[in-house]
């Protein structure tokens, strides 16, 4: 255990690593052993954070589809029990419920804990830690991970006891009773969802309970769902709402069920998109402008904070079109719901903090990042407007949708990649401010923003240093087709001068 390097298996405020071989080069490093010291080190912090003994705690677990799931929970369970702990084994579960255990009546967990690795590949998984105050931050890891190198955990007469719960159901039903009470449709209250058919799709993740739990109370036709068996071999496709594939599949359902509506879940749940009864794709910049919509209906004038690399086009139909504002900020969920959180704190008033790849977090719902729960204001919105005979995507038709978009990853191929991505910005900064039909774009909070006004390019792009890996991404979107290929062609004769930069 000496030679474990603990640290490295901090990803931001999760912990992420390699839990099975099959990938060539990639060691494993997340074992059960590993994992039972690190469930020990968050009980201990818990512990102190909360100021009473292990034996007096409740801890939740959960966790998602991954083939290693099953064995890293159990690991985990036994250890945290062996320090007197009661724990929940709520076994199959969502990022999202493991935060609302914290917080419901009933079970009001000291602390909650996931196994789960997003979208990632069948060899890994991670953990993701919550107390009733929400989703850990990046120095709560680096304490746990630090009390976890330390190795000294207190020894404790007797152990704790496991009890299993069905939490997920308990989970399900506030969203039943959620959308029976805001549609409160006229004539079947309990079924305001009767005469829809729509498609599930869960990627073989945890997001499954959605279509029968959830959906098919309310009398939601779900018969086409799919992939809503867990399969932590993902068998399918990518459990992942920003994946082509996966979001052409769910398209593709729904166009060949003529379904109303289709949902996509990533693999633990806390992200999501949609497709309309067309089939054409609701997530991005379209899942944001139309949760805004609904949310400034709500909440007039208020403050929409996303992510760096949301369109133009959103901006004018956030403040044009619905009279809000929008407030760009730093890639990260964490990053946008902090944001958020801080305007609200300085006297801003913000309801909704969103990315791009589908987090969204709700100032109604504690800002949990739940894409179950934007699912569910979605669903609410379309029962609505049904008994007006209007469309969910009427919210959004003056949308002005970039012609051309795409995102190109620079590998930056030296050791101090952070420093060296750094001075490639800058320089890039120098050289932008220096092009007559270039504009920098003021209030950018990471890379560069450039907006790009000649007749041939007509759009903008942001370059920024990724939060973990030695890549710079860079957003390109142009109004007019070809723009693309104007911008960039300017953009690789600059690039050219920096030899460790390699187009991916």
């Amino acid at each position: 255990m000496t030679e474990i390097n603990w640290q490295k298996l901090q990803n931001g405020s999760d912990i992420r690593g390699v839990a099975l071989t099959g990938v060539e080069g990639e060691d494993v490093n997340l074992t059960p052993d590993i994992i039972a010291i690190i469930a020990k080190a968050f009980a201990l912090w818990l512990s102190q954070q909360k100021q009473k003994p292990t034996s007096d705690l409740i801890i939740s677990i959960g966790r998602d589809s991954r083939l290693s799931g099953e064995i890293l929970m159990n690991a985990s369970i036994n250890a945290i029990a062996s320090l007197g702990v009661t724990v929940y084994d709520f076994a199959m579960a969502s990022t999202p419920a493991m935060f609302m255990s914290t917080i419901t009546d009933g079970y009001k967990c000291d602390g909650a804990i996931m196994l789960t690795a997003s979208h990632l590949p069948f060899n890994r998984n991670g953990l993701k830690f919550f107390t009733e105050k929400g989703g850990l931050e990046k120095q709560d890891i680096t304490a746990i991970l630090t009390i976890a190198e330390k190795g000294e955990f207190p020894t404790v007469k007797e152990k704790g006891n496991i009890e299993k719960r069905d939490f997920m159901l308990v989970y399900a039903n506030q969203f039943v009773t959620k959308i029976r009470k805001s549609v409160n449709h006229p004539q079947h209250y309990d079924t305001p969802l009767q005469g829809l058919k729509i498609i599930v799709d869960a990627g073989n993740g945890a997001g499954g309970f959605y279509a029968t739990k959830v959906l098919q109370p309310l009398g939601a036709n779900i018969e086409d769902s799919q992939f809503l068996e867990p399969d932590g071999t993902f068998p399918n496709h990518i459990p992942n709402p920003e994946n082509k594939e996966a979001m052409k599949s769910i398209s593709q359902a729904v166009i060949d069920n003529q379904a109303d509506f289709g949902i996509i879940f990533d693999t633990d749940v806390d992200r999501s998109a949609a497709v309309d009864s067309y089939g054409k794709e609701l997530n991005r910049n379209k899942l944001i402008a139309l949760i805004s919509a609904i949310i400034l209906k709500e909440h007039p004038s208020s403050t929409i904070v996303t992510d760096s690399i949301t369109s133009d086009g959103l901006t004018e139909f956030i403040e044009k079109e619905l009279k809000g504002k929008h407030h760009r900020f730093k890639r990260g969920y964490k990053n946008v719901i902090n944001e958020s959180l801080r305007l609200n704190q300085e006297g801003v008033e913000s309801w909704l903090a969103i990315e791009t790849s589908g987090h969204a977090a709700l100032k109604e719902n504690y800002f949990l990042d739940d894409g179950a729960y934007l699912v569910t204001k979605l669903l609410i919105e379309l029962a609505k407007l049904k008994l007006e005979d209007k469309s969910l995507i009427d919210l959004i038709s003056k949308l002005k949708e970039p012609v051309e978009s795409e995102e190109f990853r620079l590998i930056i191929n030296t050791e101090k990649f952070k420093d060296y991505g750094t001075k490639v910005i800058e320089k890039l900064t120098e050289f932008s401010a220096n092009q007559s039909d270039w504009n920098i774009i003021p209030n950018n909070y990471e890379g560069i923003r450039v907006s790009c006004q000649s007749e041939s390019e007509q759009g903008w792009f942001l370059l920024r240093l990724s939060l973990h890996d030695p890549v710079l991404p860079l957003n390109v979107e142009t109004n007019i087709k070809g723009g693309i290929e104007q911008i960039t062609s300017r953009l690789w004769a600059f690039f050219a001068q920096f030899e460790p930069l390699k187009l991916s």
